[in-house]
């Protein structure tokens, strides 16, 4: 894979994992956010475990393919991103209003912005994959002994 589709794919496979991580095994999670969160390859993750880069790639391939298969089945993200066109077209819409009506609208799309990212009522954003915290973006250090073996 190369340049703006493997691009596209991280993207997807960081969007998935925010949403679906949860539900895959802790090697699932582990190897996903090596090579994904982490850009390692896979002859990296490989001499951290002592498996076969053929192995790691399994492993990867069999995590992605479950998470896709959550996002077919419940369509989180696809959702959430409609959520997210809608309130972009809501947010230019607003822009066109008198000043004056702006404020209370406009904070009115950052309460739903944030709600649709697992916010509390105050609006702190908990989960993404921007850097914000989330399931996916906890500050993660890589621990070969966390989880080696085949």
């Amino acid at each position: 894979m190369h340049g703006d589709h493997a691009l596209e794919k991280t993207n997807r496979i960081n969007l998935l994992f925010d949403f679906y991580g949860p539900l895959l095994t802790e090697k699932q999670r582990m190897f996903l956010k090596y090579h994904y969160f982490h850009d390692y390859s896979l002859g990296e993750i490989a001499a951290d475990f002592a498996i076969s880069r053929q192995a790691v790639y399994e492993h990867l391939k069999r995590a992605e393919q479950m998470l896709e298969s959550y996002e077919e089945r419940l369509g989180l993200l696809k959702r959430h991103e409609r959520i997210q066109r809608g309130l972009d077209r809501l947010e230019a819409q607003i822009a066109r209003l008198p000043e004056e009506w702006r404020g209370e609208l406009a904070e009115t799309v950052r309460m739903l912005r944030g709600a649709d990212l697992g916010a509390d009522a105050d609006g702190d954003a908990g989960s993404g994959s921007n850097g914000d915290a989330g399931p996916g973006a906890a500050a993660w250090k890589p621990d070969a002994s966390s989880g080696a073996g085949g």
